[in-house]
Parts: C-alpha cells; structure tokens; sequence
C-alpha cells in the first residue's frame, strides 16, 4: 500500500510538472505582426524568436486599404504592421499609430537619410524604413514588340485580354491621371473623372485586376503586359528572361513601406525589439534577398552584389523618377475614388 501511494504521488508529481510546463510555453509571449503578402523571408521570424524568445503570429494583407480597415476596427491587436507612405499619414492623423522610440532602434543609424524624415512621418516619429519601390509595367518581350515607355499600352486594344491592372484603387486610378497628365494625388472631380471614363474604356480589354498572383501569371507567359511593383518585378525578371520592366515616361508612384506600431497594441517594447531587429543589416539582406524590393538600410545595399546595386529596375535612375510622386493621403476625397473603383470592379 505505501509502495502504491508512492507510486502514486511521484506519477502526480510529473503531471504537475508537465502541466506547468506546458502551462509555461502557452504562455510565451507572441507578437502580431501584420504585413503585405509575399513581403518577408519567413525564416527571419524564426531568427527573432530564436534571439528574443518572442514567438511571433505572422499575418497578411492584400492592400492599404484592408490593413486599415482591420487595424482601425480593432478585432486583432497587432503589435507591427508594413503600410505605405499616404496610409501611414492618414493614420497618423486619426490617431491610430503610436510614436516609436528611437533610442530602441539601434540600427536606425543604418537607414539613408534619403529615406527618413519624409513628408508622410515628418521626424519619423512613428515609423521605421522597410522598403521602398516604383510602380510600373511588366512586359514580355515575345509578345510585345513594339518599344513599352508609355501608360498608354495598357490601352492598346491589340494586347485585349493580354493585360493585367493591379487590384488597387490608389494605384490603377493613380496611373491613369498620369497617363491624362495629372498628379496621382489629384481630388480634382472632373479629373477624376476623365480617369474613370479610361478605366472603363480600357475594363474590356483587361485580362483582370490581380494581387500576389501576377507574378506566376507573367512568369508563366499567361499575359503580355501587367502592372507591377519593382520588387515583384525584380522577382520575375530572375525567373523569366523575357520580362522587361519599365517606369512609364508619364510618371509614376515611387513608394515607401515603413514599419509602424499601431495604438492598439499592448507590446510596443516588443514591438520595437521586432523593428530593430528588422533593419539589423544582415536580416535585411535576407528580406531584399527573398523579396526583390529596394533597401534602405545603406550597410545593407553595400553588402549586395554589384549587378543587384546596378539594376534599374530596383534602383532607378534619377532621371526615371523626375516625374514619379510619393502617394498622400487625401482625406475625404477618398469616397470619390472608393465610388468610382466600385463602378469600374462592378461595371
């Protein structure tokens, strides 16, 4: 009977262990990092847990527009989230990011002073460099044969159903005022207008509006010509020979993706441990290495290969990006261009 009762309280004893330790690793503190789809090399998440010990619950969206939409309703709290420039402005003013302390980010001394203190964040007091970009056209070059430097071959009807316009209202109704000589920022009514009245012209000969799945859809030839980020450009091109990559002459968007903490979350020290730890030098690279977009980080760019630092499709010319525009927010003029997205996704 004493031998059973010890048996019995040592098996207790490891179910307590057990449970506790079990207990401990449930506990373990996680990160909710929100970004682009695609926009990461996954194993730099494993790194940070290794280093930190912060687990991090990685999640995607597919645009601006939807990660605002999570964020300022509040279901998950995210601790990190990747917008672009005019979002990050627009939340800012709503109150929706908290400030960063610099002083935590050790490596922010890596980031080119060409890409701090910009327009959108003046001071960079709530978001940190990630990557930056232009927006522009993807071509094959075994189906197109004629010289692509114009928005205006998106609108040839002999590439109909050879086109693919990119799922996003800012972006493809950005790249049509270009094309009409406007700014991509305009909240001019009658502009904006004009802009819609080209997008319906040109919705008949559009194969359709993509995300992430253009880049296998280029490199499998299923289309001529797509609009595309540079980055996704970049990945492409190394995966089809025939691919070229142009910013149109018109202008475009050059673009910058910072990391933000928005008000929601309950981790900012965390949070802050997690941005710092993404622009270390060496985890850049493996992200510019994985992704294909443009760095910021300046030890970052000097440790790539020099046929990468010489490649304009990621690093443009000056002369290229003359007429290019940074996005803004443009507060309530925003309903104008959901409405007349909705007409041309709905027409």
């Amino acid at each position: 009977m004493v031998k059973i009762k010890k048996i019995f309280s040592l098996v207790l004893m490891v179910c307590i262990m057990t449970v506790t330790l079990v207990g401990c690793g449930s506990n373990k503190m996680v990160l909710n990092v929100y970004n682009w789809g695609d926009y990461i090399d996954e194993s730099v998440l494993d790194d940070f847990e290794k280093e930190t010990g912060i687990k991090v619950n990685y999640e995607t969206f597919a645009t601006n527009e939807d990660m605002y939409v999570k964020i300022k309703s509040g279901g998950t709290n995210y601790d990190v989230a990747i917008p672009s420039d005019y979002m990050i402005s627009k939340m800012i003013k709503e109150d929706l990011l908290q400030p960063i302390d610099l002083n935590n980010i050790t490596n922010f001394n890596l980031i080119g002073d060409e890409y701090k203190n910009l327009d959108f964040d003046a001071d960079n007091k709530y978001s940190v460099p990630y990557m930056w970009g232009t927006l522009g056209v993807i071509y094959n070059t075994t189906m197109v044969d004629e010289k692509v430097d114009s928005w205006n071959i998106l609108w040839d009807e002999k590439y109909a159903d050879e086109i693919l316009m990119v799922n996003s209202q800012r972006d493809s109704i950005g790249i049509t005022l270009k094309k009409l000589g406007y700014s991509i920022n305009s909240t001019d009514e009658n502009e904006l207008n004009m802009a819609k009245e080209e997008l319906l012209k040109q919705k008949p000969l559009v194969l359709a509006y993509v995300g992430d799945e253009v880049k296998d859809m280029m490199v499998a030839e299923e289309a001529a010509i797509a609009v595309v980020w540079s980055g996704d450009a970049v990945t492409m091109m190394e995966q089809n020979p025939n691919l070229k990559y142009v910013v149109p002459k018109e202008g475009s968007n050059k673009w910058f993706d910072n990391m933000v903490i928005p008000k929601i979350s309950e981790h900012k020290e965390e949070a802050e441990k997690f941005i710092d730890f993404m622009t270390k030098a060496e985890t850049s690279l493996k992200n510019v290495d994985y992704i294909g977009y443009s760095t910021p980080n300046t030890k970052t760019f000097d440790m790539l290969d020099d046929e990468i630092k010489n490649d304009e499709t990621a690093y443009p010319l000056e002369k290229t990006l003359e007429n290019c525009e940074v996005l803004i927010d443009i507060g309530d003029s925003i309903k104008l261009y959901d409405k007349i997205w909705t007409e041309i996704l709905a027409n």
